[in-house]
């Protein structure tokens, strides 16, 4: 898998499991942002793959929409998983609301969902290191 690629899955992990960190410490706000970065990063890696690349969310969130939920290619229920744990984050993040208990263990297990998704699509369509993307 190309270092890039797997930068990604490196950082959704390590996001995901501070989301659930911080959601057992009572940190809805942080473990709702955590969660989102999570699928973000998987999102960003899957794009990578196609010979995408994108930095601004809504960026990210449309081209996986376009690439990935559009087409079928995957369950287009992690495009609405994207574009709801962004809306979350942002309540969380710019509000200044804190979500609920139970929106925050959604955002986490959707997270976690779209990791097991990620992974598996990347195992099957990604090439070994084949240079810059």
């Amino acid at each position: 898998m190309r270092p890039e690629v797997e930068g990604l899955i490196d950082k959704a992990r390590r996001s995901l499991r501070w989301a659930e960190e911080m959601f057992a410490a009572g940190d809805s706000d942080f473990a709702v942002s955590r969660a989102y970065y999570a699928m973000f990063y998987l999102a960003e890696a899957m794009l990578r793959v196609e010979g995408l690349k994108f930095h601004k969310h809504s960026a990210v969130t449309s081209a996986f929409g376009y690439q990935f939920a559009r087409t079928k290619r995957v369950d287009p229920k992690y495009h609405r998983y994207l574009q709801e744990g962004f809306d979350e984050r942002n309540l969380g993040d710019y509000k200044l609301m804190v979500p609920a208990e139970a929106k925050a263990r959604q955002c986490i297990a959707w997270a976690r969902e779209f990791l097991a998704m990620a992974e598996e699509w990347l195992n099957q369509h990604d090439v070994a290191d084949s240079g810059p993307a």
